[in-house]
């Protein structure tokens, strides 16, 4: 085997040594900048992580309403309890009609895991306690709902919430994505279209809720 070719400095290093020794040198730095650089943008990505969760955190605002019975409740004394379902309704309104069985299938199914709260509003007019005692609905009725709505940027009915322990809103019919009715053309009346969205609606109510419980 031909001796190894001197180095330009005499070392007796040969050449294939150097330049081993190199390119080790070199592939250590590339890991070395590689982390750093990757570090610093891992770091920003989980803070703007954290950031998109914290700005999807909803709380809701704390209300207290007399109830038809009597009863005092506060929602966040409620909602320490179990998970509440607080609908914003009226009488008068198609899809609250449409959507109140399904919601008291939910409180039958769960029981007193779940307790929905029913704020009437936007009915001088109708009697709230007749209509759910026709109904059947074992909801807990609070008349007078008027300044909760506005708390809770509820302007219309039905308004559905679902709020957990931590009083953070986990279900909002308004956030919900607009579901594309089919149709024929003709245009639908507003209690042929609350019977197309209640169950979807509903569907989706069970679906945070079983997150929940």
């Amino acid at each position: 085997m031909p001796p190894p070719c001197p180095s330009v400095d005499g070392s007796g290093k040969s050449y294939g040594n150097g330049l081993a020794e190199l390119r080790n040198k070199l592939r250590t730095r590339r890991v070395y900048w590689g982390m750093k650089t990757r570090l610093p943008i891992a770091a920003l990505l989980l803070v703007l992580t954290g950031f998109s969760q914290a700005a999807e955190t909803r709380i809701a605002p704390d209300w207290t309403l007399t109830a038809t019975t009597g009863e005092t409740i506060t929602l966040s004394e409620v909602a320490a309890e179990q998970p509440v379902i607080v609908l914003f309704w009226a009488t008068w309104c198609p899809y609250c009609k449409a959507v109140m069985p399904h919601i008291q299938s939910i409180q039958l199914e769960h029981g007193d895991a779940v307790r929905v709260l029913a704020v009437h509003f936007r009915d001088d007019d109708g009697d709230p306690v007749a209509f759910v005692e026709n109904a059947g609905y074992d909801f807990t009725i609070l008349p007078d709902g008027g300044d909760v709505a506005k708390q809770n940027e509820v302007w219309g009915t039905p308004g559905i919430l679902l709020i957990d322990s931590d009083m953070t809103v986990r279900y909002d019919r308004y956030e919900l994505p607009k579901l594309e009715l089919p149709g024929d053309g003709k245009k639908q009346s507003h209690s042929r279209k609350a019977g197309r969205l209640a169950p979807y609606w509903a569907a989706e109510l069970r679906k945070a809720l079983d997150q929940i419980l």
